[in-house]
């Protein structure tokens, strides 16, 4: 399904596949010889979603550019099924496994690895050539790769790099109170703009 966001509409080369059920919303670029296959959803939320020759977006992955950091695959990447990227930059011959996650800012070196169920955190830099194990996180830059039953050393470094200042531009609450009202308005209020979406 193409759908028309924001005066933006999907480009498909073609010599790429999109699979009838996948979904392509606003400024999202799909390249030459390029696979997205059934379920998945390529959605630019105020930032385009590119993908470079060659890349593959298997079942059911969730690919999402921001205002702030668009998505952008490039060459011959693979995008294993339930990926979830958002705002981030993966280079050149990548392998995301099923089920890794992405976050905002990131950036991904050329022929890494995120293996099944691996976390590249918010404004983390995995240089060339890196591999997350199965279930483990990258976190920070420089980047430190951990278990995730070190959760003291991974939060050590996340609370620094500032989730809901740099995703929601909030600032963290105090103890007993809660980010998820401020959240849910101004996420709510930001994906209300589909409203006016329409298929082509």
């Amino acid at each position: 399904m193409l759908i028309a966001h924001e005066g933006c509409s999907p480009t498909v080369h073609p010599t790429a596949y999109v699979a009838p059920t996948a979904t392509l919303c606003g400024d999202v670029r799909v390249g030459a010889g390029c696979r997205v296959l059934f379920g998945a959803v390529l959605t630019a939320e105020g930032g385009p979603v590119v993908l470079d020759e060659g890349s593959i977006v298997m079942e059911n992955a969730v690919l999402r550019g921001t205002r702030q950091d668009p998505l952008l695959l490039g060459r011959q990447v693979l995008v294993g099924p339930t990926a979830y990227l958002t705002g981030c930059r993966v280079e050149d011959e990548v392998f995301l496994a099923t089920g890794s996650r992405v976050f905002n800012g990131a950036l991904i070196g050329a022929r890494s690895e995120v293996r099944i169920n691996g976390i590249v955190h918010l404004r983390t830099v995995l240089p060339a050539d890196s591999m997350v194990p199965i279930g483990w996180v990258a976190v920070g830059d420089p980047v430190r790769i951990l278990s995730p039953a070190d959760h003291e050393e991974i939060w050590a470094v996340q609370k620094t790099l500032d989730f809901p200042g740099y995703v929601f531009g909030l600032d963290r609450p105090a103890d007993g109170e809660s980010l998820m009202p401020a959240i849910a308005e101004r996420f709510g209020r930001g994906l209300g703009r589909h409203s006016n979406d329409h298929q082509i």
